[in-house]
């Protein structure tokens, strides 16, 4: 089962000719998650030949103008096309009033149904065919959230020599053992899951964090992620600037990811004042902490892969 992220915009605060403003885009088995959605989200998705319409859920972090204003155009965009399944929103207080406001001022033709959730406690937001989607709280300048997305746990190894020696014939028996169910053998005998499978397997979990000033308890939320996209907005030298703009070095970013145990950091929202080839000094001190630390950058693509 295949799971992708694209990076549709690494930029923060305002767009620049090569840097889109924050989104990414998570792809699973075909179905769509938008998190956030800046200024230029449709270009890339158009760039990237990405199906659009398949988008299921769109996550937002908080209503400031640069992680917001890429919705209208694909609330619009999505009228288009056929859509039979509602497109979910959620986000923090006050988003519900920012679609709504921005339909009647747009005058907006929607041809399907829109969900909008508002969070106002950390847990599951979402529910899907074999995974969740959970926020938890950022500290920013406004109410914000980050999101973990997990998969359940997967079965263990089907071990076909061992249902042939306790006499479960090749055929619906083994289809049933590996979906969890007991069957009975040629004897009569009883054969449970456990007789034939080895030990569960780990699914796979994506994080997204950004506009926060560092604190423990997000490393505590994305813990053991096998890709942690994190804001990186400034480098260590304006460690003061970030404090008071409510944002993350990127050595902070990188402190998160080590104490997180996550296999890969993607940094993200870097402040416009870096021109793409200074980004290379962010990179390096965030290498410096938590050597697994790659630069995002507009239609980045990062496959993630099954750890076991």
């Amino acid at each position: 089962m295949n799971m992708e992220a694209f990076i549709l915009g690494c930029g923060g605060m305002m767009p620049l000719p090569n840097r889109h403003l924050t989104s990414v885009l998570l792809r699973r088995e075909g179905e769509l998650f938008l998190f956030d959605a800046g200024e230029g989200t449709q270009v890339s998705l158009r760039r990237l030949n990405l199906r659009w319409k398949k988008i299921s859920v769109i996550f937002i972090s908080h209503t400031h103008a640069d992680h917001v204003t890429g919705i209208p155009g694909l609330l619009m965009l999505s009228s288009q096309v056929d859509r039979d399944d509602p497109l979910y929103i959620i986000g923090p207080p006050r988003i519900a009033e920012y679609i709504e406001t921005s339909r009647k001022v747009l005058d907006m033709f929607i041809n399907y149904e829109i969900v909008v959730k508002e969070v106002t406690a950390p847990g599951v937001v979402y529910k899907g065919h074999g995974f969740h989607v959970r926020a938890f709280p950022l500290r920013h300048t406004k109410p914000c959230l980050g999101y973990t997305f997990e998969e359940y746990p997967r079965p263990g190894e089907f071990y076909p020599d061992k249902a042939v020696e306790l006499g479960v014939p090749r055929g619906s028996l083994w289809a049933k053992l590996q979906n969890g169910d007991a069957v009975e053998a040629a004897d009569g005998s009883r054969v449970t899951p456990d007789m034939v499978m080895g030990q569960p397997r780990s699914g796979r979990k994506f994080s997204f964090a950004t506009d926060t000033i560092a604190f423990p308890a997000i490393a505590d939320e994305v813990a053991d992620s096998d890709l942690l996209v994190c804001e990186g907005m400034f480098e260590s030298a304006l460690l003061k600037t970030a404090m008071e703009k409510r944002h993350m070095t990127v050595e902070q970013a990188a402190f998160i990811a080590k104490q997180a145990r996550v296999k890969k950091l993607a940094l993200i929202h870097y402040s416009p004042r870096y021109a793409d080839f200074e980004l290379k000094q962010l990179l390096q001190e965030a290498q410096a902490v938590f050597p697994d630390t790659v630069l995002s950058r507009d239609r980045h693509v990062f496959s993630i892969e099954y750890r076991d």
